[in-house]
């Protein structure tokens, strides 16, 4: 399960370019969150654009709208299921979401002013169809590779304390 709100300037991004972005910023995540390219996995991500008025923004204490000249925000939070998050696959999956952003938007690169945050949503924190979620039920549904599902269970297993690979 994960969810990428990308927050823009109103009208910043057009209908096509969010249309491409569902897809790139979806696939941004989940090759490094489940090791390979699934598919089926993808029913567990969500792409959510919220437009903002260019009066509701600010960098560096002055509204966008009040800016001499228009700086390109954005701002993208990634929210991720507790795993298989170390420090270089979530710079993998930071480097990967302003890629998409800039070729999305036919840019060369990002800009200075696209800010990526990435939240790793503990387990036992995460609901969805009436209940409680484990990303360690999800393990053996065929969309992990066989070494990422090992390394999730054995990430998970360490937090918990247990060394086992369940949570606790």
């Amino acid at each position: 399960m994960t969810i990428i709100t990308v927050k823009t300037p109103q009208g910043r991004l057009t209908l096509e370019q969010r249309r491409t972005l569902a897809g790139t910023l979806t696939d941004a995540v989940l090759v490094p969150e489940v090791g390979r390219v699934a598919p089926p996995a993808r029913a567990g991500f969500q792409v959510l654009f919220t437009e903002r008025e260019r009066d509701m923004m600010a960098i560096g204490g002055r509204l966008v709208a009040d800016a001499e000249q228009a700086a390109d925000v954005m701002v993208i939070d990634v929210a991720v299921m507790d795993g298989d998050w170390r420090r270089e696959v979530r710079a993998e999956v930071i480097e990967r979401i302003l890629a998409a952003m800039a070729d999305a938007c036919g840019l060369a690169e990002p800009s200075p002013a696209w800010w990526v945050t990435f939240r790793v949503i503990e387990e036992g924190s995460w609901g969805s169809r009436g209940g409680v979620l484990s990303i360690l039920t999800l393990l053996d549904s065929g969309v992990f590779s066989e070494e990422k599902a090992e390394r999730i269970r054995a990430a998970i297993g360490a937090r918990a304390g247990d060394g086992d690979g369940e949570a606790g």
